[in-house]
């Protein structure tokens, strides 16, 4: 699992979606949601990643920056690429804010 949690940019209140009745949802940890979204690479997945950027929900320095944090222990998980994965990151970081 990619987790955010020991890096600076992580955000104290998650996003407020809904409520229904005493349950209430929320979004947390973007930088990890862009991060999944981006390994497992559909074009849907693509989409969404530019448009939390565009929204200002991630920007491109610490979406590098967690997965700089994350990269060492990728090599756990055999099936993933870490230098894919980086270029990966990189383009979707390029096409964010700063």
């Amino acid at each position: 699992m990619i987790s955010s949690r020991n890096c600076r940019y992580v955000v104290d209140a998650a996003l407020f979606i809904d409520r229904h009745g005493r349950v209430g949802y929320h979004h947390y940890d973007f930088y990890g949601q862009a991060l999944a979204k981006i390994e497992r690479g559909h074009t849907q997945d693509v989409a969404d990643v530019g448009a939390m950027g565009r929204r200002g929900l991630i920007r491109a320095s610490p979406l590098l920056e967690f997965f700089e944090a994350i990269e060492p222990a990728l090599i756990r998980y055999p099936a993933l690429e870490p230098a894919s994965i980086r270029d990966m990151v990189l383009r979707a970081a390029d096409e964010i804010s700063p």
